[in-house]
């Protein structure tokens, strides 16, 4: 008898030091902090909620087609990629809406639209805040590895900062949603992805970015899709690069490559008789750093001249055969002159498209100029040339950047006659006859 009592007391004894430690760790032991859980952390911060009132256009059969307009709401997501307010997240998340509202955390504020790309579908907004918010941290999609755990986040169905958990499914996908939107080379993802995740980040167990997420199989369950963090914020340095350029001009053309998966950004191209030569800049010089701003994705480069302004000297630090090299780069005057001109003799606002880009949807182009807007009323509404075409051709030369389509311009004989022109729209190669307009007043835009 009391042999059992001892027994009894003992294992009461041990339960009560067990109860004891249980409650004395408020986090139920190492356990539930799983990688999960340390990967949310590292990027929770750095994901903003975005709604707003969105403005949609319905053919009615029982007017004649007539259009009508309806005012829904909109919700999806987006990630800050600079701490000064911009946030990157998918065009279809933005586009129409009104009064954008940006949540995260404890604020509330609003944003405004800077940049986008139809074609791939992301853009650029810029976050009304005086605080600074943390940029997320980005990863690489070059070595994803099927069957790897990843997570999404986003807002849900409205329901902000959802979680959801899956793995790599399958990585290049093509996915056409519809006749005039087809996403290429995007990441398969079991973890759920649903209306209002659009434009938030799919993430490693590392707390990278390693995707944008951007659609879902209608119909299908476990299969969503993301645009690989690569492609994203190359995407993304286009879109700033181009208002950048129409502000300041430096002669750089940067270019990032993925050696043994880790980013490298080196100067590609030195515009002639530019700030750039003057400061003795030479291609295949690899950025270290641009004032402030440590450079390793073109992107960080963009963001670099973001507050820049013409008359201001720019630090350059590049690598050059294994030695640090530091210019001052004089910023003059943005190239508005040329934006302008191929807008008033062709009637397009282009920006220049990545070689990889253009490779991919058709290997026999070095480059192109990426038609952003169409004049009505222009030589290139007039031919059916369509926003999200790719120009890489006017008569006899490609048009991969502005500077060619200046020099094609110069030349007398395309204003004497129809020329040819080459356009790429998704992978098939059109072409036909456009007859320029000369340049003389600025057209309406």
């Amino acid at each position: 008898m009391r042999r059992y009592f001892l027994l009894s007391l003992f294992f009461l004894l041990v339960g009560a030091q067990v109860g004891a430690t249980f409650a004395s760790d408020p986090t139920g032991g190492s356990n539930r902090n799983t990688p999960e859980v340390v990967a949310l952390k590292r990027v929770k911060d750095s994901v903003v909620n975005l709604r707003g009132k969105k403005t949609i256009t319905e053919g009615n059969e029982t007017v004649a087609f007539q259009p009508q307009v309806k005012r829904v709401n909109g919700m999806g997501t987006g990630v800050v990629i600079d701490p000064r307010g911009y946030v990157l997240t998918n065009y279809h998340v933005i586009e129409g809406i009104q009064n954008l509202v940006v949540t995260a955390g404890e604020y509330s504020t609003t944003g405004d639209l800077v940049s986008y790309d139809p074609a791939t579908d992301l853009a650029i907004i810029k976050v009304r805040t005086s605080q600074q918010l943390p940029p997320i941290p980005l990863g690489v999609s070059s070595d994803l590895m099927p069957a790897e755990s990843v997570l999404a986040v986003g807002n849900a169905y409205g329901y902000t900062d959802t979680v959801s958990r899956g793995i790599v499914s399958a990585l290049h996908r093509t996915v056409p949603v519809s006749d005039e939107q087809v996403y290429y080379d995007l990441i398969q993802t079991d973890a759920s992805i649903n209306p209002g995740n659009s434009g938030g980040p799919l993430i490693n167990l590392d707390g990278q970015m390693i995707g944008v997420n951007v659609a879902v199989r209608v119909g299908a369950q476990g299969i969503g899709f993301a645009i690989p963090v690569n492609k994203a914020v190359e995407v993304a340095a286009e879109l700033l690069e181009r208002d950048n350029t129409l502000r300041v001009f430096h002669g750089i053309t940067v270019e990032t490559t993925y050696v043994n998966h880790l980013p490298v950004t080196e100067i590609r191209r030195i515009a002639p008789n530019s700030p750039a030569v003057a400061a003795g800049l030479q291609v295949g010089d690899r950025l270290l750093r641009v004032g402030q701003f440590d450079i390793q994705r073109q992107l960080d480069f963009q963001l670099a001249l973001l507050d820049e302004v013409v008359g201001n000297s720019v630090v350059v630090d590049v690598e050059r055969d294994g030695n640090s090299i530091s210019s001052k780069v004089v910023l003059e005057k943005g190239r508005h002159s040329l934006v302008e001109l191929v807008w008033q003799m062709i009637g397009v606002e282009v920006r220049a498209e990545s070689a990889s880009v253009v490779a991919q949807l058709n290997d026999k182009y070095a480059g192109g100029l990426r038609v952003d807007k169409v004049r009505p009323g222009s030589p290139a509404s007039g031919q059916g040339i369509q926003a999200g075409d790719i120009l890489v051709g006017l008569h006899e030369w490609e048009t991969v950047s502005l500077d060619d389509v200046n020099y094609i311009v110069s030349q007398p004989v395309v204003l004497q006659q129809p020329i040819q022109f080459y356009v790429l729209r998704g992978n098939r190669a059109l072409y036909g006859s456009i007859r320029l307009q000369k340049a003389t007043k600025t057209a309406a835009r």
